[in-house]
Protein backbone atom coordinates (compact mmCIF):
# COMPACT_ATOMS: atom_id res chain seq x y z
CA UNK A 1 0.00 0.00 0.00
CA UNK A 2 1.48 3.51 -0.81
CA UNK A 3 1.91 6.23 1.27
CA UNK A 4 -0.17 9.47 0.79
CA UNK A 5 1.53 12.53 -0.96
CA UNK A 6 2.69 15.14 2.09
CA UNK A 7 -0.31 17.62 0.09
CA UNK A 8 -2.91 15.11 0.90
CA UNK A 9 -2.35 14.37 4.44
CA UNK A 10 -3.94 16.50 7.15
CA UNK A 11 -1.77 18.58 8.74
CA UNK A 12 -1.40 18.73 12.74
CA UNK A 13 -0.52 22.02 15.27
CA UNK A 14 1.00 21.19 18.62
CA UNK A 15 -0.31 23.43 21.19
CA UNK A 16 1.68 24.45 24.06
CA UNK A 17 -0.36 24.91 27.41
CA UNK A 18 -0.34 25.73 30.99
CA UNK A 19 -2.30 24.47 33.61
CA UNK A 20 -3.25 26.32 36.17
CA UNK A 21 -4.71 24.96 39.62
CA UNK A 22 -4.91 24.90 43.34
CA UNK A 23 -4.75 20.99 43.22
CA UNK A 24 -2.40 18.55 41.88
CA UNK A 25 -3.68 17.33 38.66
CA UNK A 26 -2.10 14.19 36.86
CA UNK A 27 -2.09 13.39 33.15
CA UNK A 28 -4.72 10.50 32.64
CA UNK A 29 -6.97 13.26 34.49
CA UNK A 30 -5.98 16.18 31.95
CA UNK A 31 -7.01 14.39 29.00
CA UNK A 32 -10.06 12.47 30.02
CA UNK A 33 -11.31 16.11 31.35
CA UNK A 34 -10.28 18.42 28.13
CA UNK A 35 -11.76 15.40 26.05
CA UNK A 36 -15.35 15.53 28.15
CA UNK A 37 -15.47 19.63 28.06
CA UNK A 38 -14.56 19.46 23.97
CA UNK A 39 -17.45 16.94 23.23
CA UNK A 40 -19.79 18.55 25.72
CA UNK A 41 -18.72 22.11 23.67
CA UNK A 42 -18.85 20.80 20.08
CA UNK A 43 -19.79 17.12 20.25
CA UNK A 44 -19.02 13.52 19.55
CA UNK A 45 -18.57 14.19 15.37
CA UNK A 46 -16.46 17.74 15.92
CA UNK A 47 -13.76 15.62 18.45
CA UNK A 48 -13.20 12.93 16.29
CA UNK A 49 -12.54 14.90 13.77
CA UNK A 50 -10.06 17.09 14.84
CA UNK A 51 -7.88 14.05 16.28
CA UNK A 52 -7.09 15.36 19.64
CA UNK A 53 -4.57 13.97 21.43
CA UNK A 54 -2.49 14.87 24.97
CA UNK A 55 0.73 14.55 23.82
CA UNK A 56 2.79 15.59 26.86
CA UNK A 57 2.30 16.53 30.24
CA UNK A 58 4.41 17.26 32.87
CA UNK A 59 4.25 19.19 35.81
CA UNK A 60 1.77 21.81 34.96
CA UNK A 61 2.46 21.83 31.12
CA UNK A 62 1.89 19.75 28.14
CA UNK A 63 0.94 20.16 24.72
CA UNK A 64 -1.96 19.31 23.13
CA UNK A 65 -1.76 17.57 19.16
CA UNK A 66 -4.90 18.81 17.24
CA UNK A 67 -5.96 18.71 13.14
CA UNK A 68 -5.18 22.13 12.07
CA UNK A 69 -8.93 23.28 10.83
CA UNK A 70 -9.58 22.63 14.59
CA UNK A 71 -7.25 24.52 16.14
CA UNK A 72 -9.55 27.89 16.70
CA UNK A 73 -12.01 25.14 18.64
CA UNK A 74 -9.73 23.66 20.44
CA UNK A 75 -7.92 27.36 21.95
CA UNK A 76 -12.21 28.66 22.74
CA UNK A 77 -12.65 24.70 24.16
CA UNK A 78 -8.94 25.49 26.25
CA UNK A 79 -10.12 28.94 27.22
CA UNK A 80 -14.02 27.61 28.45
CA UNK A 81 -12.43 25.06 30.41
CA UNK A 82 -12.56 25.75 34.13
CA UNK A 83 -12.75 22.77 36.07
CA UNK A 84 -11.47 18.88 35.85
CA UNK A 85 -12.93 16.66 38.12
CA UNK A 86 -14.45 19.64 40.45
CA UNK A 87 -11.12 20.69 40.83
CA UNK A 88 -11.16 24.51 39.67
CA UNK A 89 -8.13 25.19 36.83
CA UNK A 90 -7.40 27.81 34.40
CA UNK A 91 -6.20 26.77 30.68
CA UNK A 92 -2.98 29.40 29.54
CA UNK A 93 -2.17 28.67 25.73
CA UNK A 94 1.47 28.99 25.62
CA UNK A 95 2.35 28.90 22.00
CA UNK A 96 1.44 26.99 19.25
CA UNK A 97 3.60 25.35 16.24
CA UNK A 98 3.42 22.53 13.56
CA UNK A 99 6.86 21.39 14.46
CA UNK A 100 6.58 19.14 17.50
CA UNK A 101 10.07 19.89 18.90
CA UNK A 102 9.30 23.89 18.88
CA UNK A 103 6.32 23.13 20.68
CA UNK A 104 8.53 21.10 23.42
CA UNK A 105 10.96 23.78 23.57
CA UNK A 106 8.20 26.38 24.28
CA UNK A 107 7.64 24.88 27.61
Amino acid sequence: MKNLLPSLRESNRYVAFELISNNKIDSKEVEKGLEKEILGFFGALELAKSSFKLINFKKDKGIIKVNRKYLSKLKAALTLTNNINNKKIMIKSLATSGILKKAKSRL
